[in-house]
């Protein structure tokens, strides 16, 4: 039997929970848009063509912010392309994901879209191909009230009040070989400044997310950001960072324990950030905005159904990267979750990459029915319940051995506290493969007076570690986790192997 200790106390608090951490993505690549979340004439389809069925499981899974339009897309688009009447849209080709562009779907329906899901909009500019000029129209076109070309042309594309987008990007992962406009740190830090400063002189109100490293293996990772910041520091509020991972070679643990690289990344990035704040003396501070992160399988990629981008003919939303997840890959979502709440000082965004299809919590078949993968729930769960108060955790736990990253805790832990409901909620993932884990929870400043949810996700009857929701049927899924005691200050509880569960209980001050 493994063990964990975990001691919470009301007065140590990281910071109140930033809702805009339980964001998601929605790019023009695959089957995303295009028989994801936009359907026409299929038979859960509005009659705008949004799916009422994929809409509906975005509610329910909770994200608050949605980022748009890329990703490697953006990065060749014009946003022009996807405004107007839809037929006078031109179609185009996408180089990023070697696909057709129809443009039938753009700006004013993702912002139709979002609020239908009730989420913020994050917008993202092609800082690849284009520069300071469509940066500053698209700020005038979708926030200026009216009177001018651009914002006119708005109205008369049936907008009559701005949209309003408070959330931009500017680019995307521009410090990979793979983008369209790759730059060096130094042209990138200069074209970031650049046009920032021209779209705060549209709209002063907005905020804005520069481009950081693709991931923390980049041969640039550290001095892009130092380079980056040193010429922008001033112009933006963000820094971004990007992560995926994946199980290698049967080495389960290692993945297991793949937060632990997540919380490397933020905190270097943190360390940078701040490195550039003193030696500057600038006086505000650089948050983070972790705006992609999932489990991603790379290696093996390409599939008779599923071709790569490079290799596929020229076609409109082709099946790419339609990863079908497994309560392993729950389990780790579990902890990036964790690692993003520990971190909510500094991490102010992030974003789950993608909603529907593409890497996605959501599934969707053309002209067929949409379900939940395993990844689901983790976020679900922890973006309704999260509330409040992040808790510091202290926590001694047994110990799982990985190849990758040393040691790690068999139990990773975050915790909230929701003052004005009188509720503290823990978010519990276990790493260990063959045995349950006996936990205690120690709550310094409150008294648990009872629990008023114990949920686990785990291997279902039947199934092991790679059991997986599919077009046939959700076996993996949330289930009641019996057994959860709280007396005074201590919270008692048993975890299965392999799982994640969150177990909220009703407190008092002490």
């Amino acid at each position: 039997m493994s063990r964990a200790r975990i001691v919470v106390d009301r007065d140590f608090t990281v910071s109140e929970v930033p809702r805009r951490i339980f964001g998601s993505f929605v790019e023009h690549m695959g089957r995303c848009v295009y028989t994801g979340i936009y359907e026409p004439g299929h038979p859960e389809a509005d009659e705008r063509g949004y799916r009422r069925d994929v809409l509906a499981l975005v509610k329910e899974m909770g994200p608050t912010v949605v980022r748009y339009p890329g990703g490697n897309f953006v990065s060749g688009y014009n946003w022009e392309d996807g405004v107007g009447p839809v037929e006078d849209r031109p179609v185009r080709l996408d180089g990023a994901w070697h696909t057709v562009e129809t443009n039938a779907f753009g700006l004013h329906e993702f912002v139709e879209w979002a609020r239908l899901a009730d989420v913020e909009v994050m917008e993202a500019i092609n800082l690849g191909t284009r520069g300071v000029d469509a940066a500053r129209e698209l700020v005038e076109y979708a926030n200026h009230p009216g009177g001018t070309r651009l914002s006119d042309m708005r109205i008369a594309n049936g907008a009559k009040e701005p949209f309003d987008i408070k959330l931009w990007c500017l680019g995307n992962e521009l410090d990979g070989p793979w983008q369209i406009g790759h730059k060096t740190p130094e042209e990138y830090g200069r074209l970031a400044q650049e046009a920032a400063k021209a779209m705060r002189f549209v709209d002063p109100t907005i905020e804005l997310v520069a481009v950081g490293s693709s991931n923390s293996g980049m041969p640039t990772f550290g001095t892009w950001e130092q380079t980056v910041l040193r010429h922008a520091y001033d112009e933006v509020d963000y820094i971004s960072l990007h992560a995926y991972y994946q199980e290698h070679d049967g080495d389960a643990a290692s993945f297991l324990a793949s937060a632990l690289d997540m919380d490397y990344f933020i905190e270097s990035v943190v360390s940078t950030a701040d490195a550039i704040k003193a030696s500057g003396k600038h006086r505000k501070q650089i948050n983070l905005s972790f705006d992609e992160w999932n489990v991603w399988y790379q290696t093996g990629l390409e599939t008779e159904d599923q071709p790569s981008a490079v290799a596929a003919t020229w076609r409109e939303h082709p099946r790419l990267i339609e990863d079908t997840y497994n309560v392993t890959d729950a389990v780790v979502v579990g902890t990036f979750l964790n690692s993003l709440l520990r971190h909510s000082d500094r991490v102010k965004i992030a974003n789950q990459a993608q909603l529907v299809n593409v890497i996605a919590p959501i599934r969707a078949e053309e002209n067929g029915p949409a379900w939940r993968q395993s990844i689901f729930w983790p976020f679900a769960r922890t973006s309704a319940l999260a509330r409040g108060q992040v808790l510091r955790t202290a926590v001694t736990s047994d110990v799982v051995d990985t190849a990758r990253y040393g040691g790690a805790d068999v139990v990773d832990v975050s915790a909230t506290w929701d003052e004005e409901n009188g509720v503290v909620a823990l978010f519990l993932a276990h790493r260990g493969l063959e045995e349950s884990a006996d936990v205690e929870a120690v709550l310094r400043g409150l008294t648990a007076t009872r629990v008023t949810r114990a949920e686990v996700l785990t291997t279902p009857e039947g199934g092991d570690r790679f059991s997986a929701n599919t077009i046939e049927g959700e076996t993996v899924g949330l289930r009641d986790l019996d057994g959860v005691a709280a007396d005074g200050e201590t919270v008692t509880l048993r975890l299965p192997p392999l799982s994640w569960a969150v177990v909220q209980v009703a407190v008092e001050r002490r």
